[in-house]
């Protein structure tokens, strides 16, 4: 897909059991994120960005509970951790850098979600949001 994300990364799941091959659109939607976490990669000095989870057919979805609305979904969000940076800093670096982010989400502080929009020509929403045991709210 790009130089340092492969499909394979971006639909890797631990849920074997479950078909996990994203259709074209979804696929189109994962060359987009892929585009997008290097520019995250740039913004963060080159680090190794390492991706938990991206792409999640409907059944890995619902295996993991999560909403049937997570863009995840539909291949425009990814769960990520960058070793030696902590999920706040990862935030904090992407706004900072003017990412053209949909959604930036610091996730009990053990990973941070990125997303760009759910269609090509759709406008960023720019929402940064830590969702922890407290619940959601917006990132301060």
């Amino acid at each position: 897909m790009t130089p340092h994300f492969t499909l394979a990364e971006l639909t890797a799941t631990s849920h074997r059991q479950f078909d996990n091959t994203p259709n074209e659109s979804e696929t189109a939607n994962l060359q987009r994120l892929a585009e997008f976490l290097e520019q995250v990669k740039t913004a963060l000095d080159g680090k190794p960005i390492m991706v938990n989870s991206g792409f999640r057919s409907k059944a890995v979805n619902d295996s993991v509970g999560s909403r049937d609305s997570s863009q995840h979904r539909i291949g425009c969000a990814a769960d990520v951790r960058v070793p030696g940076m902590t999920p706040d800093a990862v935030v904090r670096a992407v706004i900072a850098a003017g990412l053209p982010y949909d959604q930036i989400i610091r996730e009990f502080d053990a990973w941070t979600h990125i997303s760009v929009t759910n269609t090509p020509d759709g406008t960023p929403r720019k929402q940064a949001l830590i969702i922890d045991k407290a619940g959601t709210r917006p990132f301060a």
